[in-house]
């Protein structure tokens, strides 16, 4: 069977069970708190995957496996191995219980929400949902990246049909079933990708007469400044920029509305504690294959596409140029696995954009009173909205490649979101004092790094005179990113020492919710 059949055959068995989904689990999303929120009983499966699943998009398995892969060879393990231990691991242990309790005892069903309640602030709640809208669009558009180059593998069929069916099936299955229809679908899909990475990985390596001889390959790759070795070394040809990826790609979780959202839902306790092992496992099978598989990229240098101007690799090619040459049972399984990807991230991020636009903004601005009928179809509406434009947006920048500001606003959305949420909402879950006024300027501060990289990077600006530090830390949006979430952390317990604080009473009742003490009567025993 030609690859083109058995993807098409695999393709809509994948559709079928995704729409089925949706339609299965349309019961639980008739008000509010079950459509954004699944009533907050999710079990720890579908949360932990549910978590993996819109970590690891296709921009990850396409765009920068093949990327890092390229630029610090084996070394780019570390990075899915950070994802895994920082982005996972530790998101889960410090987050997740403290999480689950404050929103659920503040009813907070969103991260603005949340800022809004926790500092009984409103404004903080606008500012940040206009935040969220702001970025996060672009930063969904970016998730149709890499499916062009592997579609064109497998089909002969035009990009903008690929982002329409994709658009259109997620759309179904989230505005019919909402959260729950993505935490199952989710699932699946993860499931799909655990095995798919594993059957990728096993493939390429075989292909290249197995692992000591592939790295036997990759360790003659010559690079400039060393004399062998590069791209098998420990940690790579540029140890700096590599720690630099796996902060920005791991601590940024944190602050990342549609991933901290995932512990909002999770049933009890006793769940957040299988949650964090699953996530783990999950992350470190997902991620740190990707980026072990990307490490192997330069092995296939004469199969990838050049920029024309400027001699560089298209990094998004990578990853379907190691592919073309295997079977086609493992090319269809790869084509599942990375729409099985982007359709998660997908419908996360539009479930995420829309639920804080219509709580946080809609309903705010509202001078009637909205019942919960009204606000989920308000939420439908959006997730159109949001799924339409995010389409028109990749469209758009594929079409006219030469328009960059799309592209580079998809690069400062992560450390834009993460930049400005981070630091207010870890210190608001952990500590008393973090003050209304730290927070906004947070806010300010994340922004103003991600727009001032992205007009450095729009610009074509000469940095060299800008001294050592501040011309490496606007080299890239990775490194703006990293200094803005790592600034946050600064900022914020600074600016709360010399600012007021909110009302003790108030405060204490709110983490009174984390430790509450209950009487309970006994026998006394015999020895007593």
């Amino acid at each position: 069977m030609s690859k083109e059949v058995l993807s098409a055959v695999m393709l809509v068995v994948f559709f079928g069970v995704m729409i089925y989904v949706g339609y299965s689990t349309r019961k639980h999303a008739t008000d509010v708190n079950g459509f954004v929120l699944g009533g907050r009983s999710v079990g720890p499966w579908l949360t932990a995957f549910a978590f993996g699943t819109s970590y690891f998009s296709a921009v990850i398995f396409v765009g920068y496996a093949g990327q890092f892969g390229w630029n610090f060879g084996m070394a780019s393990t570390w990075a899915g191995l950070g994802n895994a231990f920082i982005g996972s691991l530790l998101a889960w242990i410090i987050l997740g219980r403290r999480t689950r309790i404050m929103t659920q005892h503040l009813d907070a069903k969103t991260m603005p929400d949340f800022f809004g309640k926790r500092f009984q602030s409103t404004p903080l709640k606008v500012a940040a949902s206009a935040i969220v809208f702001i970025f996060l669009i672009p930063y969904t558009a970016s998730l149709y990246n890499g499916l062009s180059s592997l579609f064109g593998m497998a089909f002969n069929i035009p990009y903008y049909a690929v982002i329409l069916i994709m658009a259109v099936l997620t759309g179904i299955y989230v505005i019919v079933g909402g959260y729950m229809a993505t935490a199952i679908n989710d699932f699946i899909q993860g499931i799909i990708m655990l095995f798919g990475i594993c059957a990728v990985i096993y493939s390429v390596i075989a292909q290249n007469g197995g692992l000591l001889a592939t790295t036997v390959k990759l360790s003659a790759v010559e690079c400039e400044g060393w004399s062998g070795g590069a791209f098998t070394s420990f940690l790579g040809p540029d140890p700096l920029a590599l720690l630099f990826v796996v902060i920005l790609t791991s601590l940024g979780t944190w602050g990342l509305p549609q991933m901290v959202g995932k512990f909002y839902a999770i049933k009890s306790e006793h769940d957040i504690q299988k949650g964090t092992v699953i996530s783990t496992l999950f992350a470190i099978v997902v991620a740190g294959g990707c980026y072990f598989l990307g490490g192997f990229g330069r092995l296939y240098a004469d199969k990838i596409s050049y920029n024309e101007a400027t001699g560089k690799p298209l990094f998004d090619t990578i990853i379907p140029s190691m592919l073309s040459t295997l079977p086609s049972i493992i090319i269809a399984i790869v084509i599942v696995l990375v729409l099985s990807a982007s359709m998660s991230t997908l419908s996360s991020l539009v479930l995420t954009s829309s639920s804080t636009f219509t709580l946080d903004v809609i309903k705010v601005a509202s001078k009637e009173e909205m019942d919960e009928k009204k606000q989920v179809f308000y939420m439908r509406i959006f997730i159109v909205f949001f799924i339409a434009v995010s389409a028109l947006i990749a469209i758009f920048k594929d079409s006219h490649p030469e328009v960059t500001f799309i592209a580079q606003m998809m690069g400062v959305s992560w450390g834009a979101l993460a930049g400005s949420f981070l630091a207010p909402f870890l210190y608001g879950l952990y500590w008393k004092g973090v003050t209304k006024a730290a927070t906004a300027v947070c806010y300010v501060w994340g922004c103003s790094i991600a727009v001032l990289q992205m007009i450095i990077s729009l610009s074509g600006m000469d940095i060299s005179g800008w001294g050592p530090v501040l011309g490496y830390i606007f080299r890239s949006s990775i490194n703006s990113g990293v200094v803005a979430m790592v600034g946050g952390l600064v900022i914020v317990p600074l600016i709360s020492a010399f600012t007021a604080k909110q009302e003790k009473e108030v405060v204490d009742e709110m983490f009174n919710w984390y430790d509450i003490k209950h009487e309970v009567s006994f026998k006394t025993s015999l020895n007593d």
